[in-house]
């Protein structure tokens, strides 16, 4: 990627987004006066921020970055966290606005306002965590699988892995010299492993769940926060992430998780064979999603380095090391394979 020549991100209505403006577009879209806290809140792609209404209570407003999603997806976000919440599975929905609806528009911007939910994260369970990991995330599926959305994106190698790494060659990020043989690794990895997703099951699914969209609130339980990257999916991308590690490392954990999940929703477990292509799929997903950053910001938050011979070179050889790795992994055995 030439940086001279790379074109400033186009400024929106979405990079000047000021207190005064969240403020009054909040007080207009709900039946609530607000006091003047305005606080910005970590988001890599949205712009998030906190607000307190005049009777003390926590809102969050949330300014979804415009291009990335359809007013129709952005629905299915909303209609799924609706469902769960009807259900009684703890996860924090939007609040209705004046017009009924839970979605609002400013200029080309749509916003959604959701309580203020506190919590903890763990990056460790024990026992009994696990189980009631699983039994939340089987509820979760258990309506995931009652219909599928409107505009979501699918997650299987030759749909959205195939459109991410379209997005990826096409762009100008990387040097021209290391373009070819890091087309060449990422396409083997989807032809090697296109053929272990024929006939999964695709549910509605959150996507992207892993401990730090997971919060614990005292007296109460988990809540699944976060639902941005919902998918369509097969169910066990939903908990891959929160392993300690790969798979062959995980059983103990994945027996318990499992032993929860299945009390509410049938879990094939044949799909465990595809951790490692998701955890594959999962690193092209993250690199065009830096890629995404860089062309409407003109930078990466979270890859400073993103774009250049280091970056691409350590990205190449992760890749590399993933396939060998899908490649050499032994036929499933044992207690989690019928």
């Amino acid at each position: 990627m030439n940086r001279q020549n790379k074109p400033r991100a186009k400024k929106t209505v979405f990079h000047t987004l000021t207190p005064d403006v969240v403020i009054s577009l909040v007080e207009a879209a709900l039946p609530v006066r607000c006091t003047n806290l305005c606080r910005p809140l970590n988001s890599y792609i949205n712009r998030v921020y906190e607000l307190q209404a005049e009777d003390g209570a926590g809102l969050v407003v949330k300014f979804y970055r415009p291009g990335r999603w359809s007013c129709d997806a952005l629905q299915d976000e909303h209609d799924f966290l609706l469902e769960l919440a009807a259900d009684e599975i703890p996860v924090v929905p939007p609040l209705p606005l004046l017009d009924g609806r839970t979605l609002g528009s400013h200029a080309d911007m749509f916003f959604a306002v959701f309580p203020k939910k506190g919590g903890r994260s763990y990056d460790e369970y024990n026992e009994d965590q696990w189980l009631e990991l699983g039994r939340l995330l089987g509820r979760t599926h258990a309506v995931g699988a009652r219909r599928q959305p409107r505009d979501r994106i699918i997650m299987a190698p030759d749909r959205s892995t195939t459109s991410q790494l379209t997005y990826i060659l096409t762009g100008d990020f990387m040097p021209s010299g290391l373009a070819w043989q890091f087309e060449e690794t990422a396409g083997q990895i989807i032809k090697e492993i296109k053929p272990l997703f024929a006939g999964v099951d695709m549910i509605r699914i959150h996507g992207d769940c892993h401990f730090a969209n997971l919060i614990y609130r005292p007296g109460e339980s988990f809540y699944l926060v976060d639902f941005d990257d919902m998918a369509v999916g097969p169910p066990v991308q939903d908990f891959w992430m929160l392993l300690p590690g790969y798979m062959r490392e995980s059983f103990a954990e994945i027996d318990i998780f499992l032993e929860g999940y299945e009390t509410f929703h049938h879990f094939d477990r044949r799909t465990l064979a595809l951790i490692e292509p998701l955890r594959a799929m999962r690193y092209i997903h993250y690199i065009a999603w830096c890629a995404h950053q860089v062309a409407e910001d003109g930078f990466s938050h979270t890859a400073p380095d993103f774009g250049t011979d280091h970056y691409w070179r350590r990205e190449i050889i992760d890749l590399a090391e993933q396939l060998e790795r899908i490649q050499s992994a032994p036929p499933p055995s044992g207690n989690f394979f019928p």
